[in-house]
């Protein structure tokens, strides 16, 4: 059965720390690391790889005054690492090729050993569509990731060929959501009014009251519920890969909650829910980590060794234990839509629909 090789490691545990433990899994690696800026985790999961040597570390951002920003400062700390910027706005498609496309030039990039799909944006306080009709949640923070994993498959597959199996990784960062939410499949775009869907996809409506949300049930678009889709999205992309990778070519892929982090993430919550999260953590229900600690289940899934030897399995009833982390340890908190085959099969099929491309490999 699937497991984390150190049970002492959680929530407390720094990225540093888990680095420096598993370095032989990141020294002379090619890593990629998407959503970073200074503030966030995506730098501090950059700052964690970067201790350890790898080959190359690309950082991944829609600003590239921002990128540059974080290289500066990993340069400040390990000099000797080769940095490279990439523009990746994941919200259009049209640029999330454009990207993918440059990664497939980079001759001197043959192989990509560990990619972490850690952007994402999080609370929009109006149904908001991209550029392809797509609710802007859930195209950034899965369709944009799933169009740049598979559009740059091939330079995985390279790694995966020279790498023990299980040790080429794509970590998909979540959240919390997969263990209160599943997904709303006949209302991506939140169209219609909560209480008329089918009652498994109707929204958690006891989450949005503690939001500070009144009568979620009477609405269409909760900000929090689309962040929720898209985040339930992310741990079965993981599964659909895994079913897809893992075999064939050794590539394996879990998802990960980092936990609660004060990030720019909420810069869009409105003023009742960041008085929620405030509550919450005044009376325990959460409690905030440190940037190095939100690295960590990160860390863990691209690293440890342990976590590829073996396939995501049944356990006690629920389907693919090991496709969810939290406080680096395999998780068996998320809700069994979250984590079923047959929900990850459909996800794959409308994700292909929505991107207009289907992949095989």
């Amino acid at each position: 059965m699937i497991a984390a090789t150190y049970p002492e490691f959680d929530q407390k545990t720094e990225g540093l720390k888990v680095a420096e433990t598993f370095a032989g899994a990141i020294r002379g690696k090619t890593i990629l690391v998407t959503g970073v800026n200074h503030n966030g985790i995506g730098y501090s999961t950059c700052h964690a790889f970067a201790s350890q040597s790898p080959s190359r570390l690309i950082i991944a951002g829609r600003s590239p005054s921002k990128i540059q920003e974080s290289i500066d400062a990993l340069k400040d700390h390990f000099p000797k690492v080769d940095y490279r910027a990439l523009q990746l706005n994941l919200s259009g498609q049209g640029s999330v090729r454009k990207a993918a496309a440059e990664v497939i030039s980079w001759n001197d990039v043959p192989t990509i050993d560990i990619l972490v799909n850690n952007a994402a944006v999080m609370n929009i306080p109006e149904r908001t569509l991209s550029e392809d009709g797509i609710e802007i949640q859930f195209a950034t923070n899965h369709i944009g990731h799933f169009l740049f994993t598979c559009l740059i498959m091939p330079k995985l597959l390279e790694a995966a060929k020279g790498n023990p199996k299980g040790a080429t990784r794509v970590t998909n960062v979540t959240s919390g959501s997969p263990t209160v939410a599943s997904m709303r499949w006949s209302d991506i775009n939140h169209e219609k009014i909560n209480k008329e869907l089918p009652e498994a996809e109707q929204p958690p409506y006891h989450v949005h009251k503690h939001w500070g949300v009144t009568d979620p049930e009477e609405k269409s678009y909760l900000p929090l519920e689309g962040y929720n889709q898209s985040k339930v999205a992310n741990v079965l992309f993981s599964i659909g890969m895994n079913k897809r990778l893992y075999e064939k070519y050794g590539i394996f892929s879990t998802a990960v909650h980092p936990g609660v982090i004060r990030t720019e993430l909420s810069r869009y919550a409105p003023p009742e829910a960041l008085a929620a999260i405030e509550k919450m953590n005044e009376n325990g229900t959460i409690s905030f980590k440190t940037l190095g600690a939100g690295a960590a289940t990160t860390l863990v899934a691209a690293t440890d060794p342990q976590l590829g030897m073996s396939k995501l399995e049944a356990k006690e009833g629920k389907e693919n234990h090991g496709a969810f982390m939290m406080d680096c340890q395999i998780s068996d908190q998320a809700r069994d839509l979250a984590v079923s085959s047959d929900e990850a099969e459909k996800l794959w099929k409308l994700s292909e629909d929505l991107v207009k491309e289907k992949f095989a490999w």
